[in-house]
């Protein structure tokens, strides 16, 4: 009895996606490159015999490209690690990803996971206020950038092309009690919406603009390095994309696949996120240099599934308060 025991957990124990060490790993993500390069060499510095193969581009772009080769018949991706959680409610929806209700989501809120375990945050990437230090207002609320002294003086990404912004866009329009009228101000005050984060950035740092809604890491960053710039976290809150993982249901590799989202999730993963200089998703995980404590940080939440109905609805009203 004994012997037949002990044969029958050692199967068991073969059969656990711990023990799947060896092999490949596909990985499409829209990380900067530098983060994703460092995501695969620490996945495989802790699992020496998985290979990680990755693809990085913005998160429209690894999407078509799934895409394509789903509709070719030969998706090559096991897992997604792309920018925000309404991508992911769209394919769950469609049923293009594996359910992984067993991975260990301690210390992660449940608004930051797929019920189902479909998909799951790694870090929170909030959206608030950059400021050129040579600026007279300092801002403290999203109202600041609709005042006289913000006239003509602030940049923001579009939705139209960024799914960080359109997210901040929801967020922003369901949480304060202008609502859409907040951008019809902003639009009245001249506000500038085109691109993405990066070109907020080199405006504002630049002096083109002394005001700008951006992504948290990246004056933060920039400003650690001596770029005039300071980045505000606004007393009503701030909105956040959350980076998820999912695997897919066509994944080759599905339990090189959960390995690679447990190491995500786990303690490990997160100071690694906190490293390159973002939230941990994970709570009890040290947030990086330059942010304020977690407990000062307000972030505001949205309805993922109705952003992913009305998006549509949405980028067109933007896009008639922009006259775009």
């Amino acid at each position: 009895m004994r012997t037949l025991l002990t044969a029958s957990l050692m199967l068991a124990t073969l059969l656990t996606p711990a023990m799947a060490q060896e092999g490949n790993l596909v990985l499409y993500t829209s990380q900067p490159q530098t983060d994703a390069q460092q995501t695969a060499d620490a996945f495989m510095a802790k699992y020496p015999g998985i290979t990680v193969e990755w693809v990085r581009d913005g998160t429209p772009q690894v999407m078509a490209k799934f895409r394509a080769e789903l509709e070719a018949g030969a998706p090559q991706a096991d897992v997604l690690l792309i920018a925000d959680v309404v991508t992911m409610e769209g394919l769950k929806a469609e049923g293009l990803l594996l359910n992984y209700p067993e991975a260990d989501t301690t210390g992660y809120p449940e608004d930051l996971y797929d019920e189902d375990g479909a998909y799951f945050s790694t870090k929170l990437i909030t959206t608030g206020i950059v400021y050129n230090t040579a600026a007279t207002m300092i801002p403290t609320s999203w109202k600041d950038l609709t005042t006289p002294e913000a006239e003509g003086q602030v940049a923001m990404p579009s939705p139209l092309t960024s799914g960080a912004a359109l997210i901040h866009t929801v967020t922003l329009t369901e949480n304060l009690p202008e609502g859409w009228d907040y951008y019809t101000a902003l639009a009245e005050n001249g506000a500038q919406a085109s691109g993405g984060n990066g070109g907020i950035l080199t405006a504002v740092s630049g002096g083109e603009k002394l005001y700008g809604m951006i992504v948290d890491y990246m004056p933060i960053r920039e400003a650690a390095k001596g770029a005039p710039v300071a980045f505000v976290f606004p007393t009503e809150g701030v909105s956040a994309v959350t980076e998820p993982v999912a695997i897919l249901q066509s994944a080759k590799n599905p339990d090189n696949a959960k390995l690679f989202v447990d190491f995500l999730l786990s303690e490990e993963g997160q100071q690694l996120a906190a490293s390159q200089g973002y939230i941990p998703a994970r709570e009890g995980v040290a947030l990086p240099e330059g942010y304020p404590d977690r407990s000062e940080i307000k972030v505001l939440s949205y309805d993922a599934a109705a952003a992913l109905a009305n998006e549509t609805a949405n980028k067109e009203r933007f896009a008639e308060i922009f006259g775009q």
